[in-house]
Formats: structure tokens, sequence, C-alpha cells
């Protein structure tokens, strides 16, 4: 059996010294990983290199920065390997940095071109010759562009595969969230979304759900329960293809 895991958090340059990124430490990642290899499974694992990184002969680490990494990362394991299952748990940026500016030239872009303020602002950002913004300003205005998601691109790729997403919000109803994650499930033509809860994650603690195609629902404590669960169903649903 070979799986794909992606794991850890993007970050998202603003230029050459600064980023946005987020808190993902990758050790749930890092637990479904290990579980796995208890099995004897090959894995692949897209992570970052602050993430934490689980250990074991048949686990290869493809290191990634951002969410453009990721994504030509991912097209072109999924291009050259077949995987029984691929296991999306990073914590991918919906937005990138398209352009920045200071608030003096953000307001001349708006007296001059308000129509096409997006294009004005990334002519600005584009005629900056230093690799690092000056901060001689009190204000700096990024401009954020929203990235594609990447738990669409897996079932084009590989139809078959059998698909474990992440939903997580943070603090909310429990069927608020069951009612996202099943959306997603759907969306995305996923197998099983791993619902969780920002509010319910405290170091080993980590309270979620497990749904799958037909909306019958799991459920786990901790991250090695999360692990264990997510690598027991894939396997039942493996064996049974």
């Amino acid at each position: 059996m070979r799986i794909l895991i992606t794991s850890g958090g993007t970050s998202e340059k603003i230029d050459d010294v600064r980023a946005i990124t987020n808190h993902s430490s990758g050790k749930l990642g890092k637990a479904i990983a290990e579980s796995f290899a208890k099995s004897d499974v090959m894995i692949d694992m897209i992570t970052t290199r602050h993430a934490v990184k689980p250990e074991g002969k048949n686990i290869q680490h493809h290191y990634i920065e951002s969410t453009a990494d990721l994504e030509k990362t991912l097209k072109d394991l999924m291009t050259a390997n077949t995987y029984d299952a691929v296991i999306h748990s990073m914590a991918v940026s919906d937005f990138t940095p398209e352009s920045s500016t200071t608030l003096e030239d953000l307001k001349s872009a708006i007296a001059t071109q308000p129509a096409d303020l997006p294009e004005a602002l990334v002519d600005i950002a584009n005629e900056r010759t230093e690799k690092k913004i000056s901060s001689d300003t009190d204000h700096l205005v990024i401009v954020l562009k929203k990235n594609p998601k990447i738990i669409s691109l897996i079932k084009k790729l590989q139809p078959e595969t059998i698909l474990v997403g992440f939903k997580l919000l943070v603090d909310v109803p429990m069927i608020e969230l069951l009612n996202v994650a099943k959306k997603s499930l759907e969306k995305n033509h996923a197998d099983f979304i791993l619902a969780n809860d920002l509010a319910e994650i405290r170091g080993e603690k980590h309270h979620g759900y497990l749904i799958n195609k037909q909306q019958k629902v799991k459920e786990a404590h901790t991250k090695s329960e999360i692990a264990d669960l997510i690598k027991s169903e894939v396997m039942k649903l493996e064996e049974a293809k």
C-alpha cells in the first residue's frame, strides 16, 4: 500500500524576509504517518521544514513552503505515482500576498485609478526594486489574493484514490461543524472528512469527528486516536475495493 500525506502549514511570502503563515505544527500529520508506518505502508509526505516530522525507513519527505509549492509537488507526485490513499491534513493558506504598498501610495492609487485599484497596486509593487520592504513607513498595506483549493485537485488527478480531507473551524456548535464538513465531503468528492474545532485542540488532546460518504460519524479525542481511526477506516475501505 502506498499513501500520500500532507502535513504542517504553508507560508506565503510578503517579501524576501517576511511571510504570512499559520500555527499548524504538523503534530497530527506526524501521528497519522507513524500510525500507517507501523503496517509497513509506503508513505510520501509533503511537509515543511518547520513542522514536526515522523521518522521511518518507509517515509519519504518532500519539503514545500507556499501553496504554489504544494500544488506543484502534489501534481508531480500524483503524476509519477499511484496512491491508494491521500490524506490531506496540511493547513493551507486561503490567501497569498499579491502586492504591498504604503498607505500614501494607496491613497494616490485610489485617487488616480479607482476603477482598477488591484492592478494599480500590483504595478506599484512591481516598480519596487528592493527585496525587503522598507520599514520606514507607519502603515503597510498588503493586498491578498485567493489561493486555489488544493483538495479539489486530488480526485481530478486520481479519481480512484481514497481521499481524507480536514475541516477546521473555531468555537462553533457541533452541528455547524458537521454540516460544514459534510458540504466539504460532497464538494471535493472525498471519502472521509475529519471535522475538528480549534477550541478543542490542546496538546495531545484533539477532539475530532470522522465522517464518511454515508455520513456516518466516528469520534476521537486525541491525536493518536484520530490517527489510528483514520488508518483503520482507510485500510478497511481499501480492503473492500
